[in-house]
């Protein structure tokens, strides 16, 4: 009697499995991958705008509208008066104030990118050539929307937002491979 219940259980479970293997959608071919991909970043990066890895007070999130909510860069915790450096060389494209805060533009060499900074009071000039963790000015006390004092960088490729994290290489970011190290004398669960 039993031997029976465990051979209508196997051959339930053999059944339900074969019939997920044949249908169709298990069969269904992967999708297609988009016909024009967005172009990537290069990871031209060579500095951190301020400090030497800053905690990040609000990250990227791209708006699904031109006009839509969201964050068109990312906030990073700096306090005032600290230096601001490009995060890597171009040319200073725009000293001056937006919407009452301090604003340093660099177009980056080789590219179609520049970057941001604000609320920040500029050193650097209209027209400067600056290299990558040189100083283009230093963190306003005033301005930041952040509820520390903070640095938003941005990061635009004609008027289109990107995620500025993403000209950093993983180096600088600290999200190299994961490697699982080998332990020793810790005893196995029994």
């Amino acid at each position: 009697m039993r031997a029976n219940r465990y051979v209508r259980l196997t051959m339930t479970a053999l059944l339900a499995l074969t019939w997920a293997v044949l249908t169709p959608w298990a069969w269904a071919e992967p999708p297609p991958p988009p016909v024009d991909p967005p172009p990537g970043v290069p990871a031209i990066g060579r500095a951190w705008p301020v400090g030497t890895r800053p905690a990040v007070v609000r990250g990227w999130e791209p708006p699904a509208t031109v006009y839509g909510r969201g964050h068109r860069g990312v906030d990073l915790a700096a306090p005032a008066g600290s230096p601001v450096r490009a995060v890597a060389a171009g040319r200073v494209s725009f000293v001056g104030r937006v919407a009452g805060r301090g604003v340093v533009s660099v177009e980056l060499t080789g590219t179609d990118l520049r970057t941001t900074y604000e609320p920040v009071s500029a050193s650097a000039q209209k027209g400067d050539e600056v290299e990558a963790g040189e100083v283009v000015g230093t963190v306003d006390p005033t301005g930041s929307h952040c509820t520390v004092t903070c640095v938003h960088w941005g990061l635009l490729r004609g008027e289109t937002y990107l995620d500025p994290l993403s000209l950093l290489p993983p180096w600088l970011l600290h999200r190299g491979p994961s490697r699982l190290l080998p332990v020793l004398g810790v005893p196995l669960p029994g």
